[in-house]
């Protein structure tokens, strides 16, 4: 595996900093493409199955998070805070809390359950610097987050689909070797004093795991301090475990909002929140996704997807046209003039790229173009515009593959 903090600068997909900040980094273009591939696929599967999309404040005041339990039991990560208006103001540790104001903020019938709302919303953490590195561990965080509120007959098939949803994530990302871990409480005060809640909530979630026919291992004290969590753990370059994506149950936030919905009996019921994030952070996710294909992203995420190579300087005109028609059917696509170098120098400068489009003289003459494929496939000359719609079959569906026969 490779190193994300040096293969992302060489690439120029992300870089810091001293002036913005430790544990700030910046995107630069090829990285905001990557970024925004992944954020748009993101908010896609999540609209497909049922999730509706809102935007939250960054800022809270401090009572939101004494409500939450954060205050108390998360204070150590969270920025201190500023006084505006003689108000209290903080920085988000979580996009929870905000959504569950958001959900009570309506009256809502059993008929309306499960409710899924979801957010890419950013949130801070007040990291350390000897811990913070290159995309892994920052201080202004992107998430990938969602509350599930449901009711507590729906709590296992809600946290079932959010485990498929996130194994049909990790195949479109091309993620293999991830871990699955029941993570649970320990011993200390971290956690909200509830042996009842959490003793549900945890066989909830065993059971869910168990359905699911994963292998898994429990690990006590790496539980949220709201409740247990399914982590599925990714490893870096160095071997260094991590957390990308996590289903929890919680009990604890729906009563400290005083959330409810109204029954068939027409009296009041208290929800249930499934927290659950896909791929976790979007810096992280990125970092794993550098880290595991080396900067040669699946074709759907790769900032260039298609390079179109004229052989010589009289190809150059039908090289601009195959560009325009590579835009025109949304595909990110480069010509690399023949100015550029031999042939072959050109091909190795652009090896990243999931396809290369050669132009030479008969290609030009009859409107094809010769491919070839990152993996080192070379296919015969095939029409453009068969060659386009195939990739473009590929890339819309988030397909891993390269090509089909």
């Amino acid at each position: 595996m490779y190193d994300h903090r040096k293969l992302g600068r060489e690439l120029g997909l992300f870089d810091t900093d001293p002036l913005i900040g430790a544990g700030l980094p910046y995107w630069l273009p090829d990285g905001a493409i990557v970024r925004h591939s992944l954020e748009e696929y993101i908010r896609t599967v999540e609209r497909r199955a049922g999730y509706q999309h809102v935007y939250s404040p960054v800022l809270g005041k401090r009572e939101l998070y004494e409500i939450s339990g954060h205050w108390a039991h998360y204070d150590d990560d969270m920025y201190p805070p500023m006084t505006i208006g003689g108000e209290q103001m903080v920085l988000r540790p979580s996009l929870c809390p905000h959504h569950a104001v958001m959900y009570r903020s309506q009256t809502h019938s059993y008929r309306e359950l499960p409710l899924r709302m979801a957010e890419l919303g950013a949130m801070y953490r007040s990291e350390l610097s000897g811990v913070l590195g290159g995309l892994t561990r920052v201080r202004c965080i992107q998430l990938n987050d969602a509350h599930i509120f449901c009711t507590l007959d729906q709590v296992a098939d809600e946290a079932s689909a959010a485990l498929a949803l996130i194994g049909s994530a990790y195949r479109a990302l091309g993620i293999t070797g991830a871990r699955y871990r029941l993570s649970l409480p320990g011993a200390g005060g971290k956690y909200v004093a509830a042996p009842q809640m959490w003793q549900r909530a945890s066989k909830i979630l065993s059971e869910v795991l168990d359905r699911s026919g994963v292998p898994y291992e429990a690990a006590e004290g790496e539980a949220a301090f709201y409740g247990p969590k399914i982590d599925i753990q990714v490893s870096d370059h160095a071997g260094r475990e991590s957390t990308l994506s996590t289903v929890q149950v919680d009990f604890h936030q729906p009563e400290q909002f005083d959330l409810h919905y109204i029954g068939a009996d027409g009296a009041k019921h208290r929800p249930v929140m499934v927290h659950r994030s896909i791929i976790g952070s979007v810096e992280r996710a990125v970092a794993h996704l550098i880290e595991k294909h080396g900067g040669a992203f699946p074709a759907w995420l790769a900032p260039v997807q298609v390079v179109v190579l004229p052989v010589s300087e009289a190809q150059e005109p039908a090289a601009a046209r195959l560009r325009d028609e590579c835009l025109n059917a949304d595909l990110r696509v480069q010509v690399v003039s023949a100015d550029a170098g031999s042939l072959s120098a050109r091909v190795r400068q652009t090896r990243l790229a999931p396809y290369q489009f050669i132009l030479g003289p008969a290609e030009a003459d009859n409107e094809q173009v010769a491919i070839r494929l990152r993996d080192g496939r070379r296919l015969p000359a095939q029409p453009v515009a068969d060659v386009i719609a195939r990739i473009r079959a590929l890339i819309q569906t988030h397909d891993a593959g390269l090509w089909t026969d």
